[in-house]
C-alpha cells in the first residue's frame, strides 16, 4: 500500500510540474516579411494595443526614446544596402527607436539591437541613420500597433507606422536597377570562365560529350591566360588524357604542376607529377 500511495504522489508532482497554463500576450509578437524589388525585408516586434488609453503624449511620451513596439526591442533586417533620407544603412540587423512629438518622429536606426526596451539615452555612435518624417492624423482610430512597408516599387517603398489615430511614413530606396543592370550585363556578355569551368567539369565527371567539354575547358584557358589556376589546367589535362591526347594532357599538367609548386598545394603536384609519368609511358 505504501509503495501505491508513493508512486501515486510522484505521479501527482510530476503532473504538477509539467502542466503549464498558456495565456496569450497582452502584446503579440508579429513578424513580417516583404520583398522590395529584389532586397528582402523582415521585421519583428510585439504589438500593443490602445485599450482605452490615450497613446502618444501620455502612454508614449513625447520627446522620450520609445521602442517602436513591446517587449524585446523591434528588429528590421535587410539583406541589401537601403537608402534612407540620403542615408545609406549597410544591409544587416538594426533596431528601430522612436522619438515622438505631436508633429513629427524621429525614426533612428540602431546597430544595438539585442535586448528588451529602450535606453534612456540613445548612444549616437550606434545611431546608423536618423529620419524625421511628419505625423499624420487618420480618420479612424487603429487598436494594434501597425508597422508595414507599403508604396512598393521596383525601386522603393515606405516604411509605415500606424497607431490610435497617427500615421508615420519613412521612405527608403534599394538598389533594384544596379543590381538588374549588372545581372544583364553579365548574362548578355555571356558565360564566365567560372561558369565554363562548372560544365567542362561536371561533362567529365558524368562522362558526358568529352568533346564539348574540351571546348569549354579550352575557352576557360583562354579567358585566363593572364592569370591562369593550376585546377583549371590539370581539368584540361584529365579532360585531354580522356580524349586520347596525351602530349596535350602532359603539356596542361606540367603548367599546372608548375603553378601548384608555387603556391605551395602539394596534393596538386602529387596527382600531376603521377598523371606525368603515367601518361608518359
Amino acid at each position: 500500500m505504501k509503495k501505491l500511495l508513493l508512486i501515486a504522489l510522484v505521479f501527482t508532482l510530476s503532473v504538477q510540474v509539467n502542466a503549464q497554463i498558456k495565456t496569450p500576450q497582452p502584446s503579440p509578437f508579429s513578424k513580417v516579411e516583404q520583398k522590395v524589388g529584389l532586397t528582402d525585408f523582415t521585421f519583428e516586434y510585439s504589438r500593443p494595443g490602445v485599450k482605452g488609453r490615450k497613446v502618444f503624449g501620455d502612454l508614449v511620451p513625447f520627446g522620450k526614446v520609445w521602442r517602436a513596439g513591446a517587449n524585446l526591442r523591434t528588429k528590421i533586417t535587410f539583406n541589401n544596402d537601403i537608402t534612407v533620407a540620403g542615408k545609406v544603412l549597410k544591409a544587416g540587423t538594426y533596431a528601430i527607436f522612436v522619438i515622438p512629438q505631436a508633429t513629427s518622429w524621429d525614426v533612428v536606426f540602431y546597430t544595438d539591437y539585442a535586448g528588451g526596451g529602450a535606453p534612456a539615452e540613445l548612444d549616437e555612435t550606434k545611431v546608423a541613420a536618423r529620419v524625421t518624417a511628419d505625423v499624420h492624423e487618420i480618420p479612424f482610430n487603429v487598436e494594434t500597433f501597425t508597422i508595414d512597408i507599403n508604396n512598393l516599387s521596383n525601386s522603393g517603398g515606405t516604411l509605415e507606422f500606424i497607431w490610435e489615430k497617427t500615421y508615420v511614413g519613412v521612405p527608403f530606396t534599394v538598389p533594384t536597377d544596379a543590381a538588374v543592370t549588372e545581372s544583364i550585363e553579365k548574362v548578355m556578355a555571356g558565360p564566365g570562365a567560372g561558369d565554363y569551368y562548372a560544365a567542362a567539369a561536371y561533362y567529365l565527371e558524368e562522362g558526358k560529350d568529352l568533346k564539348t567539354a574540351k571546348v569549354w575547358i579550352d575557352k576557360v584557358i583562354e579567358m585566363t591566360k593572364d592569370d591562369p589556376k593550376f585546377w583549371q589546367l590539370r581539368r584540361q589535362a584529365l579532360i585531354y588524357a580522356k580524349l586520347g591526347d596525351k602530349e596535350g594532357a602532359i603539356k596542361a599538367a606540367k603548367a599546372s604542376l608548375e603553378l601548384a609548386e608555387k603556391a605551395g598545394n602539394a596534393d596538386y603536384v602529387k596527382m600531376n607529377t603521377e598523371s606525368i609519368a603515367e601518361w608518359s609511358k
